[in-house]
């Protein structure tokens, strides 16, 4: 237990006897172990100092959040922005606050495949991990190359649908050619000679991709709590910015338990940044994308209006400027 978190235990225990109001502050938080997401984790460390204790629960990709959202059991997620324009547009009650990284995201090749280009795909094995950003960000890449793909071996490029955990192993082993991979997992591919980097997806229509912070409904309704966990989150993501040393310890320390090397840190992170900003359009954009691509499984796709709210966000910005 840290100090502070310490602190603010006994402080409610004084004021409750049963630290009743202690088990209200309790925020529920969903996260994924990609070296982008630090900051978000980094919350249960800078939210005991604003009354907020922070339970997080790691899963596999950002899919895998949503039903825990639904079942009550998650308040706060961070995940890629197509993972929660999917989820909004079914039905999952949440709402987009913030952004909170970028970047984050490679194509890389086998070194020995005689892949050059995109072009070189053809006729290619390529892993990604369905549901994801890199799902998106490949199609996209793929489509600029004028390649057709399928999950059936039926295009000029098959898909191979893996977990981001075994992208990897996959490219090691030679399952796959090519994958759209995440950080730090693609630098630990080049670092370790599995694979070679063919190119940050960027340059089209998706652009750099964003990761959002989104709250469930119920708890954005939430005001001085909801206020609470956003101050939290920006002083977080600044603490990160303004401290390399500190972000890169406590990401390889805390969040990946020691096995995350320095080089595979700051390899990923110099593909990666982390920020608290999102805009309505770019949101509006990726959807468009996801419908044309059909990822997702969109029942109805959602507009920004509807479910982006940066009112907190803009608060908490502000505050922050002004200073104590």
């Amino acid at each position: 237990m840290n100090r502070a978190l310490g602190r603010l235990l006994l402080a409610c225990l004084s004021l409750t006897g049963a630290g009743t109001a202690c088990a209200q502050d309790v925020v529920r938080l969903g996260n994924l172990r990609f070296a982008h997401y630090g900051a978000v984790s980094y919350m249960q460390e800078i939210c005991p100092k604003h009354g907020l204790r922070i339970e997080e629960r790691l899963f596999a990709k950002g899919a895998d959040i949503m039903p825990a959202v639904v079942a009550g059991q998650i308040d706060v997620a961070a995940l890629a922005a197509d993972g929660a324009i999917a989820a909004r547009a079914n039905n999952v009650p949440i709402y987009a606050v913030a952004g909170f990284a970028k970047g984050g995201a490679r194509i890389v090749v086998r070194a020995d495949a005689g892949i050059r280009s995109l072009k070189d795909l053809k006729g290619r094995r390529v892993g990604v991990t369905r549901g994801g950003g890199h799902e998106l960000l490949l199609y996209a890449e793929l489509e600029k190359a004028g390649l057709s793909w399928s999950e059936k071996g039926l295009a000029q490029v098959t898909i191979v649908f893996l977990p981001y955990e075994e992208l990897n192993g996959a490219l090691a082993d030679g399952r796959i050619d090519a994958m759209s991979q995440s950080e730090p997992q693609s630098a630990q591919a080049i670092n370790k000679k599995i694979g070679v980097e063919l190119l940050k997806p960027y340059d089209t229509a998706v652009g750099e991709p964003r990761r959002l912070l989104v709250m469930t409904e119920k708890f954005y309704a939430r005001r001085p709590l909801a206020e609470k966990l956003m101050r939290c989150f920006v002083e977080a993501t600044a603490a990160f910015n303004n401290d390399p040393a500190l972000a890169e310890r406590y990401v390889r320390e805390q969040l990946f338990k020691g096995a995350l090397s320095a080089q595979d840190y700051r390899d990923a992170m110099a593909n990666a940044d982390y920020t608290v900003d999102v805009t309505p359009e770019y949101i509006d954009a990726t959807t468009r994308l996801m419908q044309r691509y059909g990822v997702g499984r969109m029942s109805r796709p959602p507009k920004a209006a509807e479910w982006v709210k940066l009112d907190l966000l803009a608060r908490a910005k502000a505050e922050a400027k002004s200073g104590p």
